[in-house]
């Protein structure tokens, strides 16, 4: 989910809406409204923010000092100057990055997709035997081909492969997926949506990737791909997995 601020909540909605068209849950908050609110949130919730784009404001400085004092959250600072001591200011106080305030929504996409590969050590994505998951946006690839997914599909499973090394619960994968402000979707929305990609995963790889605990929620199980594979060559020595690459692959088109 993407946090925006801005003067006044008209402001960040239009530019929320734009986000949303390019496939991100975006909700926008006041400068005002926003030291309350952000220090209110308890440590799932933070979470379940993927970046905080910080408009033009009087308190700019003091709000990204706010938000890298209690977080980690990614901070792309929004400056209507183009003064290189402004610019260099708004990285001493702890901005990822720092953009023009007439800055794009595909281009504020394609920045944030610049931030993952740099949290996830230049990598970019992770793979989980045949499947290949972005952080930038890309379409999800399996043996090395676009896998369509519906959006809050590959939306979940991008977030869970961002937690890799730690479960997430039902309500951080709805915040992180719809926003923390969604009030007319139900949570339960999110079972749903993992009902469905397990299948597709399973039909494709042979194995669901995705476990899920009750009480402690869902993570993606990287390791478990090989040892399916070892379990599966042992069987039958003379396919991959059981079966054939083409055939998996169709399995999940379909």
């Amino acid at each position: 989910m993407i946090i925006m601020l801005g003067h006044h909540i008209a402001e960040t909605d239009l530019y929320c809406m734009a986000l949303r068209a390019e496939g991100l849950a975006a909700n926008g908050i006041t400068h005002r409204d926003f030291g309350e609110w952000f220090s209110s949130l308890d440590a799932s919730d933070k979470l379940s923010i993927e970046t905080i784009l910080v408009g033009e404001h009087a308190s700019k400085i003091n709000t990204i000092s706010l938000i890298k004092s209690r977080s980690n959250i990614p901070v792309i600072a929004m400056n209507a100057s183009a003064e290189l001591d402004s610019i260099l200011k708004l990285f001493l106080m702890g901005a990822d990055d720092v953009v023009t305030d007439k800055v794009q929504p595909r281009e504020i996409v394609a920045r944030i997709g610049a931030i993952r590969r740099r949290t996830f050590s230049h990598v970019g994505f992770v793979t989980i035997g045949p499947l290949k998951i972005y952080f930038d946006g890309r379409d999800v690839e399996l043996y090395d081909q676009a896998l369509i997914l519906p959006r809050r599909e590959r939306r979940i499973l991008e977030y869970l492969a961002a937690n890799l090394t730690r479960r997430v619960n039902r309500t951080m994968i709805f915040n992180a997926v719809y926003g923390l402000f969604e009030e007319d979707v139900e949570e339960s929305v999110v079972e749903s949506h993992i009902s469905k990609l397990r299948k597709k995963l399973k039909a494709s790889l042979n194995f669901d990737p995705i476990d899920n605990q009750r009480y402690l929620g869902y993570q993606l199980i990287k390791q478990a791909y090989d040892q399916n594979e070892e379990k599966e060559n042992v069987k039958n020595p003379k396919q991959t997995g059981g079966r054939n690459i083409s055939d998996r692959f169709h399995a999940i088109a379909a």
